[in-house]
């Protein structure tokens, strides 16, 4: 019997360590990725932000912003085929176009103390084709 106890407190003190280990490895972990989110979060004034991403491939924005952290997708409007039809376009001729939206949260300031809430790129095939600053979403 005294074995068996013996045997138990061996266990729960082997688990108790190895919880113990994998906890502070996991802390170690996180305070490493959340150093490097701040430490790479740049900011920028609106003019910095324009000359440094106005007409930058995505590849460029993602190398120095890093994801998004939203993305949209622009689809084609319910009914546009058939107004494209009654407008003369050539839709079977025409190439297809890729735009997306990307944010970016608290990037820009507009003053010494205050930044805007988000920053929208939008990219037409991998372009940055525009960009707006955002305090009201």
């Amino acid at each position: 019997m005294q074995l068996n106890i013996r045997k138990l407190t061996l266990n729960i003190g082997l688990v108790a360590a190895t919880m113990l280990v994998f906890n502070v490895a996991q802390a170690a972990d996180a305070n490493k990725k959340a150093s490097t989110k701040t430490s790479s979060k740049v900011a920028y004034t609106e003019d910095q932000f324009l000359n440094e991403f106005s007409g930058k491939m995505k590849s460029v924005v993602l190398a120095k912003l890093g994801n998004p952290a939203k993305k949209e997708v622009s689809v084609k409007p319910a009914g546009a085929t058939t107004f494209l039809a009654k407008a003369g376009a050539d839709e079977k001729n025409s190439k297809r176009v890729n735009v997306e939206m990307w944010y970016y949260k608290d990037l820009v300031n507009y003053d010494p103390k205050n930044k805007y809430k988000e920053t929208e790129l939008t990219l037409v095939n991998d372009k940055v084709m525009n960009i707006a600053f955002f305090n009201n979403r």
